[in-house]
């Protein structure tokens, strides 16, 4: 698990779309994943440091403009990555922890140097947007009243139209999902790494070719054609399918059907209140 602040500087996807090193993986990653003036991993013998870290920190590096990587051990054995020198890193992230337990909402704000922030402290003496509130379905705890929610009917009306025609799929469960996923919010952003309407993980992303996560179009086609993949896959089984999507096909293999994880349990049952609200079913 990566905890920390991740600031990204405006440069950042334009710089991304010209770095062609370290094939596909880093440079999809340096333009869709948030990339980190700091990054803020825990110690390997605290906490094991995803594989795919190298990569985005070369990613980082390389829209640094030729700046290195930074690295040091703090008082509380902490290993920080910056490209940025100890001082100013520290003094950019405010060294903000985001503790894995914590399922608040993250915020975006613009500090003095036009450094852009992502934090799940809300600040203080800054102009904000709130850019995620967790998966709105998948919380056991939610108190939201799914059947009788507001429902987004007509918002990206046409991409929605275009991917499920494209893909064979029923749009009423495409609109489903991104309302269940990122409640719409097309700048979504998920601890894990998850992006955009349909909170694609980088991996899936790169799958299907998307080049920046954020843009509508790229990730409603993108994440419709996974939800139709995994419908193929499970013989058209909308439960099994979006058990998938949420906690993998591989945890659906491993239980045999939809995992005993609380969170996909109430997200496959939520969906599906959704997906039949948005046919018009009652």
């Amino acid at each position: 698990m990566v905890t920390g602040t991740f600031a990204a500087r405006q440069r950042t996807r334009q710089c991304a779309a010209h770095h062609n090193a370290g094939a596909g993986h880093g440079r999809r990653l340096a333009k869709a994943a948030i990339l980190g003036e700091t990054l803020r991993a825990m110690n390997a013998h605290r906490c094991p440091i995803p594989s795919w870290l190298p990569a985005l920190l070369l990613a980082a590096a390389a829209c640094a403009h030729g700046g290195g990587i930074h690295s040091w051990v703090d008082d509380a054995g902490v290993t920080h990555f910056s490209n940025q020198p100890r001082a100013r890193a520290e003094r950019d992230a405010g060294r903000i922890a985001l503790t894995p337990a914590a399922r608040g909402a993250i915020y975006k704000y613009r500090d003095g140097d036009g450094v852009v922030h992502y934090t799940d402290a809300r600040p203080r003496n800054a102009a904000y947007t709130v850019v995620q509130t967790y998966c709105p379905a998948c919380d056991p705890r939610s108190p939201v009243d799914w059947r009788t929610v507001r429902l987004h009917r007509d918002t990206f009306g046409a991409e929605i139209a275009a991917a499920a025609q494209r893909w064979r799929i029923d749009p009423a469960l495409v609109r489903a999902v991104i309302h269940a996923e990122s409640a719409f919010n097309p700048e979504a952003v998920s601890r894990a790494g998850a992006q955009g309407l349909m909170q694609l993980m980088p991996g899936t992303a790169g799958d299907y070719g998307v080049t920046d996560a954020f843009d509508v179009r790229q990730n409603i086609d993108a994440g419709t054609r996974h939800l139709a993949d995994l419908l193929a896959r499970y013989r058209g089984d909308v439960r099994l399918a979006t058990a998938a999507y949420n906690a993998g096909a591989g945890a659906v293999e491993r239980h045999g059907g939809i995992p005993p994880f609380a969170e996909t349990r109430v997200y496959v049952e939520r969906v599906g209140i959704l997906h039949r609200r948005y046919r018009g079913e009652s």
